[in-house]
């Protein structure tokens, strides 16, 4: 299995705020940072959201839930499957880390923790190796979801088009 990203040194950051985001406070915050240099990958992690009725006698019904929504990112539309708990996210250096501290002082109105660690894996999980082959595309390493259904895989890359 490829360990490309095993030798870089990015530092990871998970921006954890104290309640859920609403997807428009998700949004201002995901297009804040997506406009900074120097951020390698990212996802948003939370609880996910049901997008039919499991069971009772609504069962197959849509769900009317308010974060059941499409916000825009970066010019593209990305339709939330979770609701947002927290961003986990891969930076160049330090100085991408204290901007993006920044700009999540700027946009959230409510405290959240700033960590830095290791949050996404480096190399390639026995999931990824599943669902994408031993010649996978590194920046994807650790962005499966090893419960989620092949067709409900979505990953929204956003990436310039001068960088592939």
């Amino acid at each position: 299995m490829s360990d490309t990203f095993s030798d870089t040194n990015y530092v990871q950051l998970e921006i954890y705020p104290s309640r859920l985001l609403k997807p428009e406070t998700a949004q201002n915050l995901l297009n804040e940072i997506s406009d900074l240099e120097g951020i390698i990958r990212l996802f948003i992690h939370g609880p996910r959201l049901p997008q039919t009725v499991p069971y009772g006698p609504a069962t197959g019904l849509p769900v009317n839930h308010s974060g059941n929504a499409v916000i825009e990112v970066a010019g593209q539309a990305i339709e939330l499957a979770v609701s947002v708990g927290s961003i986990r996210m891969e930076v160049l250096d330090v100085d991408v880390k204290e901007q993006v501290r920044e700009v999540c002082e700027k946009v959230l109105s409510v405290p959240f923790e700033f960590r830095v660690g290791h949050f996404i894996p480096t190399r390639q999980t026995v999931s990824d190796y599943a669902r994408r082959g031993p010649n996978a595309d590194p920046l994807m390493t650790g962005m499966t979801d090893p419960k989620g259904k092949l067709k409900n895989q979505s990953i929204c890359i956003l990436r310039p088009d001068d960088m592939e």
